[in-house]
């Protein structure tokens, strides 16, 4: 008989594990994290502890970083990727957390000695006691204005630069990168027709003032009934938006089409109002597995699977089509600190493109007098304003139709922002065939 596994009961080993899944296999931290916690035999204060390791080390990595090549003689990439998560979490011990140089330094060496060996330990006791001797502002910093807060507020430099783009100010743009910096809490739906917003407060959960499902919660999600039955879920309140906005246009009887469905959030939103009010809807996702992730909280209609770029015609025609398409996923970094780190100029790239076979793939599938709300993740003007621009320039029979909001732009579209609205920044444009 095989002995169960042994509970981690060290929350700086816990973030090590987790922060290696993410580093070295590419895992998500908002998704393994949770896990990690429910299986550890932490206490509630070591699992917070362990919570701000993960994603302060990944929100700061690029300061860290900055800090770590300036008090070695190697290079980051000559540093063993093990070694260097611990000094990651040593130097946010020392510089972001109020922990006391002595067991900050004292723990890491220890945490060291069990995932890198002893030789190596003495390396990274060296390392932080040199980064414990070093003040940010004493080390280099660059001129260009971008280039500065990037290396300040911990973000790459393609990414501040694409915020200048949009705000144009500078004050905003700092507004932003704290936004981006601090930990969103978790926000709860009441899926309209199976829950309601008064079961959440009686949970626990606390209003928010704009919207009449949504709750804010500063707890396990899982804690509440209807979230563990499906009646209600977590999704940010920026989806929620856009999903809402989008089914303002709502008719009776209408089909309507998820093109890209997976995870599933916005399609169970969609779902329950469409079982609520009537109306078909087919959610598409391209992998089996996200498929199955749809599947299991869908309240109403079909999930298929298909490459949206490719539908099979004998799926039909479409009245309203909502295209939450794959890009850069910089809208949600105050939930995905590592995306941060992951995602690069070629991706971007890689992605319009992507996003605008996918549109074009859409007005195939769209009914005369349908309309497609794009939807993006982001922030970034390629994957929005420019986005929406070209596909209008090739498609001369759609033309926008503003969001009613009075946050939208000159153009009718709708760019949601962290530090002004508290939500990821998702970006909605309406686009009505003739």
């Amino acid at each position: 008989m095989s002995k169960k596994p042994r509970r981690i009961d060290d929350p700086r080993l816990l973030a090590f594990e987790v922060l290696a899944q993410v580093e070295l296999e590419g895992a998500y931290s908002n998704l393994i994290l949770p896990k990690a916690l429910t299986d550890s035999a932490l206490e509630v204060k070591d699992r917070a502890f362990a919570t701000e390791l993960v994603y302060g080390s990944l929100r700061m990595q690029g300061r860290h970083d900055h800090f770590i090549a300036a008090a070695s003689d190697r290079a980051l990439e000559q540093i063993d990727p093990k070694a260097l998560i611990v000094l990651r979490i040593g130097t946010h011990q020392l510089k972001e957390m109020r922990v006391p140089s002595h067991a900050a330094i004292y723990e890491s060496v220890e945490l060291a000695k069990k995932v890198v060996g002893k030789s190596t330990s003495s390396f990274i006791n060296a390392i932080l006691r040199k980064i414990d001797s070093l003040d940010f502002e004493v080390l280099p910093i660059p001129n260009q204005e971008f280039s500065r807060l990037a290396l300040e507020y911990s973000h790459p430099e393609w990414i501040v630069s694409s915020y200048f783009d949009s705000l144009k100010s500078e004050d905003e743009v700092r507004n932003l990168l704290k936004a981006n910096n601090s930990a969103a809490k978790p926000v709860l739906i009441a899926w309209p027709g199976l829950a309601t917003i008064d079961e959440l407060f009686d949970a626990g959960a606390l209003p928010i003032t704009t919207s009449g499902v949504a709750a804010s919660f500063d707890g396990n999600p899982g804690d509440i009934p209807a979230i563990r039955q499906r009646r209600a879920g977590v999704q940010d309140l920026g989806s929620q938006i856009v999903v809402e906005k989008f089914y303002q246009s709502f008719l009776p009887n209408l089909r309507w089409l998820d093109l890209c469905a997976g995870p599933g959030g916005k399609a169970a939103y969609l779902s329950a109002l469409l079982k609520r009010d009537g109306g078909y809807l087919l959610a598409n996702e391209i992998s089996n597995e996200r498929a199955k992730l749809v599947s299991q909280v869908l309240h109403h209609g079909e999930v298929t699977v298909n490459d949206g770029r490719s539908m099979p015609e004998e799926l039909g025609k479409f009245d309203r089509i909502l295209l939450d398409a794959p890009c850069t996923g910089i809208g949600a970094l105050r939930r995905r600190p590592e995306v941060r780190w992951r995602r690069n100029l070629q991706d971007l790239k890689n992605l319009t493109q992507l996003q605008s076979e996918l549109l074009d793939s859409a007005t195939r599938l769209l009914s005369s007098g349908g309309v497609i709300a794009y939807v993006t993740c982001s922030s970034h003007q390629a994957e929005t304003k420019f986005q929406v621009r070209s596909f209008l320039k090739r498609h001369s029979t759609f033309t926008r139709i503003p969001v009613e909001d009075e946050r939208a732009d000159i153009d009718g579209d709708l760019q949601l922002w962290p530090h002004r609205d508290g939500s990821d920044a998702m970006f909605l444009s309406l686009l009505r065939k003739e």
